[in-house]
């Protein structure tokens, strides 16, 4: 369930409308474009992470295939992302709280959802997955009751909605009313709404059988991209006007409103609520857990790698928080300043952990030779694809620095990377790689200890052999 609702946001049903209105029916074309790249991307991290599941994901294997340097720098980066995420999203469910209840203040609200999921995450392995299983849950059933009007609807089969056939598609201006070049630009937009799919590789690591949740969460990628992204926005492109006020404002609302369901904004906040939940979870789980696995590798402070008697690595949660709490502050005391320059230093961050994934397991791919038939999950057409994808990366690099509403975004971004990157190369001058580069050449020794090893207190000791 992780996997399944892990490409489902608060992006898609909130940012989506710029996305329309920017680019009109073509949207669907940026929203493919994306969604390729991604699928591309979890195949290469799958067949990674299949291969030698670990907490630390795709961290790790940057420091397998380019050095410590590498590992560290991605790392950080990573854990920097979510943590900014954090103060992200608790304001943002702290908002939809506060039009529920205006007489708590938003920002008690923004300290209950961050003590919340903190405790949550703190308890157990056990307690986070249940609760994103049942956030993701709500998300699944939303967006497929969603998907299922939105097809009677289109068929005519709905009371009281005109079928539209292929006029909100082709009128108001044609398929690509502001050109090709709004669609590229969309691409920008949207690409971003699937950061997070990586999630389920890191959490299948602690899993029973974690080479199978692997496999199985890679290979699910196609469809649910297919379904909740491009499925759902088609149905509202067809159902309403790419250019009418309501998309743009609210998509998702407006193609309820259409359905004939009292309280459309309601729903949709419940909807966005347990999304933004849900991001708090897995982001507070995924920070975590990187920075343990940092850690562990030496990269971080040693006190961050304690594991309390119940498997979660307490101290790595509690720092995460922490860092999350002064975010969340920020965004109170000075929003646009501060908290804003933070956001903007992990605008890009999300391409550049695209980018290390690519080149790590084209190098590791190749260092293993003929061994590689063996692997039990495989890159598509090696190494064509992972070219592709690489191209592909770079080309949007290049596009945020072209537009100027992400030019500094990149730039921010790439500054905090220069830093984090030096720092790395000057800790590990000398290009020394960790040991298990060495044993790299076939899936053998790449899967450590087997299939069933990696649970946190077995991944920390074999990370530290």
């Amino acid at each position: 369930m992780i996997a399944i609702a892990g490409v489902i946001g608060a992006g898609l049903f909130v940012g989506s409308g710029v996305a329309i209105r920017q680019a009109g029916p073509g949207i669907l074309i940026a929203y493919a474009a994306a969604g390729l790249v991604v699928i591309l991307v979890m195949r290469m991290l799958g067949e990674m992470a299949a291969a030698n599941p670990e907490t630390g994901s795709f961290s790790t294997y940057a420091d397998k295939a380019l050095g410590r340097w590498a590992g560290f720098s991605i790392g950080w980066l990573y854990a920097w992302f979510w943590i900014i995420v954090l103060g992200v999203e608790a304001t943002a469910g702290a908002a939809i709280m506060h039009r529920w209840a205006p007489g708590v203040d938003q920002w008690i609200w923004a300290l209950i959802l961050m003590v919340l999921l903190t405790l949550t995450n703190v308890a157990s392995v056990k307690s986070f997955g249940e609760f994103e299983f049942w956030f993701a849950s709500i998300k699944v059933a939303a967006i497929t009751i969603f998907l299922l009007l939105g097809v009677a609807a289109i068929l005519g089969w709905l009371p009281g909605v005109k079928a539209p056939g292929m006029s909100n598609l082709t009128g108001n201006g044609g398929f690509l009313p502001n050109g090709g070049g709004a669609v590229l630009a969309g691409i920008l937009v949207v690409v971003f709404s699937f950061f997070g799919a990586e999630i389920a590789t890191i959490a299948a690591g602690e899993s029973a059988n974690p080479v199978n949740a692997v496999k199985k969460a890679v290979k699910s990628t196609v469809w649910r991209i297919l379904i909740f992204y491009i499925g759902s926005i088609a149905i509202v492109v067809t159902l309403l006007p790419w250019n009418d006020a309501s998309v743009a404002k609210s998509p998702y609302v407006a193609v309820i409103e259409l359905y004939g369901i009292p309280g459309a904004g309601v729903i949709m906040d419940v909807v966005v609520l347990t999304s933004v939940l849900s991001c708090l979870n897995s982001g507070l789980y995924t920070a975590s857990r990187m920075i343990f696995s940092l850690s562990s590798r030496g990269d971080a402070p040693k006190a961050l790698r304690g594991i309390s008697t119940r498997g979660v690595p307490a101290a790595a949660v509690l720092a995460s928080t922490v860092v999350g709490f002064i975010t969340v502050g920020l965004n109170y005391i000075a929003p646009d300043t501060v908290f804003l320059f933070l956001v903007n230093t992990s605008g890009a961050i999300a391409l550049f952990v695209w980018l290390v994934i690519a080149v790590s397991q084209l190098i590791l791919r190749r260092r293993m030779g003929t061994a590689a038939r063996d692997l039990p999950l495989k890159m598509w057409a090696f190494p064509y694809l992972t070219w592709l994808a690489i191209a592909s990366i770079t080309a949007l690099l290049v596009g945020m620095i072209i537009l100027p509403d992400t030019r500094e975004s990149l730039l921010l971004s790439a500054a905090l990377a220069a830093v984090v990157v030096a720092i790395g190369l000057y800790r590990y001058r000398g290009g020394r790689k960790i040991h298990a580069a060495n044993g790299a050449q076939n899936p053998q020794a790449l899967q450590g200890s087997g299939e069933n090893s990696p649970v946190l207190e077995e991944s920390l000791e074999n990370e530290s052999v």
